[in-house]
């Protein structure tokens, strides 16, 4: 019985997969999937429509999948003439193009491809997605999210960040943001190799990021919060 995280999948549902064979995954583990599963890579709805079969496997909200939402959500909706001036206004085909634009177009086309009653599902359960999980592993916290926990106060309590402050925000990672050594926050969204140079975990002030780039040409990371120990596909 172990507990995983992974972040960044970006639709690169072959890593995804290789990973939980390399972690020998099974019904006993937990793994935190810490946002942007869609966009980018060629299979997003795929590795998505495996994760929601999980009963063990946890996701929590990332920005891509705000945007996501924004997007796919006006896409279940039968465009009709009755109804086209108020379904494809000209905010949408703002927010469609850039959506697209940063990587969407992949989620878009297995989205569309699917069948009304699967898109229905797949939206429901990417709307059920968490902000944020706090994991007791060991004498240790876990804070586990995306970003970062944006506009960060002392003794803010985490239901009051908003989905934008921990998910859009960049962490700093030389900054450790609470007293007690105990508490470690890990998050994805900010690729590795932009803070070390190297598309590998990166641990620092009780900051740990875990953003390997797949979808980038980099690599899928997962750490084992048991034990520590990082896995690379």
């Amino acid at each position: 019985m172990a507990t995983y995280v992974m972040a960044d999948i970006h639709g690169e549902y072959g890593k995804y997969i290789d990973m939980l064979e390399q972690i020998n995954f099974s019904d006993e583990d937990t793994l935190f999937v810490l946002g942007d599963v869609c966009d980018r890579g060629n299979e997003p709805v795929t590795v998505l429509q495996d994760m929601s079969m999980r009963a063990n496997v946890y996701p929590i909200l990332g920005n891509h999948e705000l945007m996501a939402l924004d997007v796919l959500d006006k896409l279940l909706v039968e465009i009709t003439e009755d109804n086209y001036a108020t379904q494809i206004d000209g905010e949408f085909m703002n927010k469609l193009l850039s959506y697209q634009q940063n990587g969407g177009s992949t989620t878009l086309k297995q989205f569309t491809a699917l069948p009304k009653d699967e898109r229905e599902d797949l939206l429901e359960y990417m709307k059920e997605f968490a902000p944020y999980e706090v994991v007791d592993v060991g004498d240790k916290t876990y804070i586990l999210v995306h970003s970062t926990l944006g506009n960060f106060a002392q003794g803010k309590p985490l239901s009051d960040y908003t989905l934008e402050e921990l998910t859009f925000e960049r962490a700093d990672y030389d900054k450790k943001l609470f007293d007690d050594n105990s508490i470690y926050i890990v998050s994805g969204h900010t690729p590795t190799k932009l803070l070390t140079g190297k598309w590998e975990i990166y641990k620092n002030a009780n900051n740990i990021a875990i953003d390997c780039g797949a979808a980038f040409g980099g690599r899928l990371a997962c750490l084992c919060l048991d034990t520590m120990k990082e896995y690379y596909v």
